[in-house]
């Protein structure tokens, strides 16, 4: 399992958070490279498609678009984004060979229900998606405010340390929530990507 480093300053991590509308056919996704020392470095925008199957590919797709061989981790808001377009952190993992974290701020008792709702005809491939991720696990910040992670290729013990270090208040790390307002201004302006 590789170490997240988090005895350098710089470290860099891309955080992704998205933003959309119920009536639209596409979520808004905003990537922010900012390092430990919270100096942002650089900015890459994507989509998902609301109850679609592409958010993993297309989270690919942004890492790629970087070209930020200096990023050492992803951290993602939420992993079943854009109505239930499930991330899979695992193949996240497999092929860009550096840790990836995913945050939520609520415990859940699961979404099997909600996905045999919106998705009567496929629900059982959203069901096997959604047992494909790990297990979240609950970690008290630095805040007294409890988050939720699921992680690949990093120890839960880094994954604390360093979202300690990224969260200044509150329950949301500092790049998620840069991420997430510059997903929503965005939105907003009417842009896509």
């Amino acid at each position: 399992m590789r170490s997240l480093h988090l005895e350098k300053k710089g470290l860099r991590g891309l955080a992704i958070a998205e933003s959309f509308l119920p009536n639209s056919s596409n979520s808004i996704f905003s990537g922010i490279v900012m390092r430990r020392d919270f100096v942002i470095d650089d900015f890459v925008f994507g989509n998902a498609t609301l109850g679609g199957d592409d958010a993993t590919n297309n989270i690919l797709k942004m890492y790629e678009k970087l070209d930020r061989p200096d990023v050492s981790y992803v951290l993602i808001s939420g992993l079943i984004v854009s109505m239930y377009n499930i991330i899979d952190i695992k193949k996240l993992f497999d092929v860009l060979k550096i840790p990836i974290i995913g945050v939520s701020y609520h415990d859940s008792l699961g979404i099997e229900d909600a996905l045999k709702h919106h998705f009567p005809n496929s629900y059982e491939s959203k069901i096997l998606e959604y047992k494909k991720l790990s297990k979240r696990e609950k970690i008290t910040l630095h805040t007294s405010h409890d988050i939720f992670v699921r992680r690949e290729g990093c120890t839960l013990n880094d994954v604390k340390h360093l979202l300690n270090d990224l969260t200044i208040h509150g329950s949301v790390p500092e790049p998620l929530r840069v991420s997430q307002l510059l997903a929503k201004k965005l939105l907003e302006k009417g842009l896509s990507f």
